[in-house]
């Protein structure tokens, strides 16, 4: 059997989608699976051993024809007898089309007329993971366990760091800034960690330059790895880390699918029923606006979550 699986992204919805993909891979053992996403995640894809194959796709504007009949031929040459639809949504649903006029293959997902539908009001009231769950077991793919996140590994041993670290994340999508708890008050929950003896390590990207320099000046001990890491080195961080606390956000999803003990903050622009990280143990913490959260109110939560790992 050919099958293909489709997540284009984003990051968060990526690592929430990593349990289906490796519960599609035991069932299919014997099969060929070929991931289609887009190109930001092809890499991290293919160092999961989920699939014989990941392919790409850009996400084409209604208008970019030419795009939309290379995507159709991709998915016509590769003969695919089963797809299963991790994206969900209604580009995704579009490609179910694409295989007209060749008989369609069998569609797990949302796609009207597809031989495994999940029915919209299921898909409505479902955590994303859940919406998986609910997905594969429609196609006889058995309950969905935590995966074995141990590919995702790097050395840790070029940032020095002590046996104790917390990491924080004070990051999120550039253009939600409703999303990010204000740096300052990571800068006193960085100086509440650094108080127990635990090292507050600030992670993310060029965007968040400006907020690790706020929680440095508040807590001149943390360090900065802001843009030096990767999906990897966030992983591999992740298990060593004795906590972490982000926004909802990719990096945040990564950490807590890795196992690490954490603490996400969201505020009333996303729901954590439908988006919240998934792992080992994470607790979550949501007040709007998320500016109104108390520093002491998170150090007193991770002090739980670190007495109880």
């Amino acid at each position: 059997m050919n099958v293909l699986v489709i997540k284009l992204g984003a990051l968060g919805d990526v690592i929430l989608a990593l349990p289906a993909m490796a519960a599609i891979r035991r069932h299919h053992a014997a099969d060929r699976i070929t991931i289609l996403t887009t190109p930001a995640f092809a890499s991290l894809l293919r160092k999961s051993g989920y699939a014989d194959e990941v392919i790409t796709t850009a996400r084409a504007r209604p208008w970019q024809v030419v795009q939309w009949l290379k995507l159709a031929a991709t998915l016509r040459r590769g003969h695919f007898s089963r797809i299963y639809d991790l994206q969900m949504n209604d580009r995704t649903c579009l490609y179910f089309h694409l295989f007209w006029p060749l008989g369609k293959p069998e569609w797990v997902g949302i796609a009207r007329g597809c031989s495994h539908a999940l029915p919209m009001a299921e898909f409505h009231r479902l955590h994303a993971f859940d919406r998986h769950v609910a997905e594969l077991s429609l196609a006889g793919v058995p309950e969905i366990p935590q995966p074995d996140m141990s590919w995702l590994e790097s050395d840790l041993s070029r940032y020095a760091l002590p046996a104790d670290f917390a990491l924080l994340v004070p990051g999120a999508a550039p253009g939600r800034p409703g999303k990010r708890w204000p740096a300052a008050h990571f800068g006193e929950l960085a100086k509440g960690l650094q108080a127990r003896g635990i090292l507050p390590v600030v992670l993310g990207t060029r965007h968040e330059a400006e907020a690790a320099s706020v929680i440095l000046m508040a807590c001149p001990q943390a360090r900065s790895l802001v843009n030096q890491t990767g999906i990897e080195d966030i992983a591999a961080l992740a298990r060593k880390a004795r906590v972490a606390v982000g926004n909802d956000t990719g990096p945040t999803h990564v950490i807590a699918m890795a196992g690490c003990p954490s603490l996400v903050l969201f505020s009333g622009e996303s729901d954590p029923a439908e988006s919240a990280p998934r792992g080992a143990r994470v607790e979550i913490l949501r007040q709007s606006p998320l500016s109104g959260l108390a520093p002491d109110t998170v150090l007193k939560m991770l002090g739980k979550l670190i007495a109880e790992a």
